[in-house]
């Protein structure tokens, strides 16, 4: 009989009394400790990691987003357009999400969504940060987080630096691109909207991408951003619609009607209207 393997004859660490351990480092005690249910549902337990674990994706999705924003700004776009394919690859990841969700059906959300009480993924700060760092800022937003102190300072430091898409304009005027100042000179408090010069802008570059390959790089490195932060949005309404229909959100928002507005959000609306006028 062959016997079973033993890995430290090929030099493997066995022993981690005083050593660093894999659960050590990412404290995977803590994480598999933060899941605390309050109600007897099987299924309560799909909800709760379904939206830590995408608070974690998001995490690392603010990480790249800013870091990409200082490297635009620095006029230093090769690592920069690393971060920003990460930052798709990563709402990819949450998409895929949705899929483990939606195995959850209308009656097995029944038997726990009275615990939630009045919290709601409406009331994520990291969305929220993730939203105004890409452009799409409303200080009425603002006032769900108004109750931590902490929280609010970070919204409202967001809302005073340029948004990323902000950063690719003044980085395209500092190219000799003609932008006006008014555009540029001021981070915007509101969503950005179509702009005509912004559009010429775009078109200039899609019409000759040799010449401004950079521009025309980053500029479909954002298009890959939205689009894959649209499915994101989509996958939410078709699977809250397929959980619980038209009923309205625990957190008091029309539920389904509200997720259908946001879709037509746009973060990087010249980048789209430019394709009609190629």
């Amino acid at each position: 009989m062959t016997k079973p393997y033993d890995p430290a004859k090929d030099g493997a660490t066995m022993n981690f009394d005083g050593r660093m351990s894999y659960g050590d480092y990412l404290q995977i005690d803590k994480i598999l400790d933060a899941q605390t249910f309050r109600s007897d549902a099987h299924d309560e337990m799909l909800f709760i990691i379904q939206h830590q674990t995408s608070e974690l994706w998001m995490k690392l999705l603010l990480h790249e987003v800013t870091a990409a924003r200082q490297a635009i700004q620095e006029d230093q776009l090769p690592p920069a357009f690393k971060m920003l394919a990460r930052v798709s690859r990563i709402l990819e990841q949450l998409n895929n999400a949705w899929d483990v969700l939606r195995t959850m059906t209308p009656s097995d959300y029944t038997c726990f969504r009275e615990a939630l009480g009045q919290s709601s993924g409406f009331q994520s700060l990291q969305y929220r940060m993730i939203e105004f760092a890409l452009g799409n800022r409303n200080e009425a937003m603002i006032r769900p987080h108004e109750h931590v102190a902490t929280h609010k300072q970070m919204l409202e430091a967001e809302m005073s630096v340029p948004s990323l898409y902000l950063e690719v304009l003044r980085y395209a005027a500092r190219q000799g691109f003609d932008l006006p100042e008014a555009l540029l000179s001021t981070p915007a408090q509101t969503p950005h909207m179509a702009e005509a010069a912004v559009t010429a802008l775009w078109a200039t570059v899609y019409k000759n991408p040799d010449k401004h390959w950079p521009l025309y790089e980053l500029a479909e490195k954002l298009v890959d951003l939205e689009d894959y932060f649209r499915r994101w949005r989509f996958n939410h309404v078709t699977t809250v619609e397929r959980i619980i229909g038209f009923k309205r959100g625990t957190g008091g928002t029309g539920g389904v009607n509200y997720l259908k507005k946001m879709l037509e959000v746009e973060l990087f609306p010249e980048l789209w209207r430019v394709r009609t006028e190629l």
